[in-house]
């Protein structure tokens, strides 16, 4: 009895032939792929570019409407038409809270000046000595 090889040629020659196909549809079926989850994603942003553009449609319908725009400058920038009375309410828990409430509030220097006066003060002398460690007494 005559042993056969394990491989033959025509296998050989088969098994290449094989690795050659799956390697030059490789790269199309990967470039496929690729072009499959861009569209996909594409149609995603349009979809919602769509109701964008739907939103921005209904706004600018409400902003033809003279009454709609009447109401948001009331609301907004507390307007008062014509012949009519308006009131503004003031919130007393507010001015509780505020440690100056019946005070006229204080106006601040900017902080250059400040930065500027301290640096006069330690030229001239007149400022606070300070121990390293220590803040300083008001």
């Amino acid at each position: 009895m005559k042993k056969r090889p394990q491989l033959t040629a025509r296998a050989a020659i088969l098994a290449v032939v094989v690795c050659a196909i799956a390697m030059s549809l490789a790269y199309p079926v990967r470039e496929y792929v690729a072009q499959r989850r861009q569209i996909a994603q594409l149609e995603k942003q349009q979809g919602q570019a769509l109701k964008d553009l739907q939103v921005l449609g209904q706004r600018s319908k409400r902003l033809d409407d003279p009454a709609y725009i009447r109401q948001q400058a009331r609301v907004r920038l507390h307007f008062c038409g014509a012949g009519e009375k308006c009131y503004g309410v003031l919130d007393a828990s507010k001015k509780a809270q505020q440690p100056n409430a019946g005070s006229p509030p204080q106006a601040r220097a900017p902080w250059y000046q400040t930065l500027w006066e301290s640096i006069e003060a330690a030229d001239r002398g007149t400022g606070r000595r300070v121990e390293a460690g220590r803040t300083p007494a008001p």
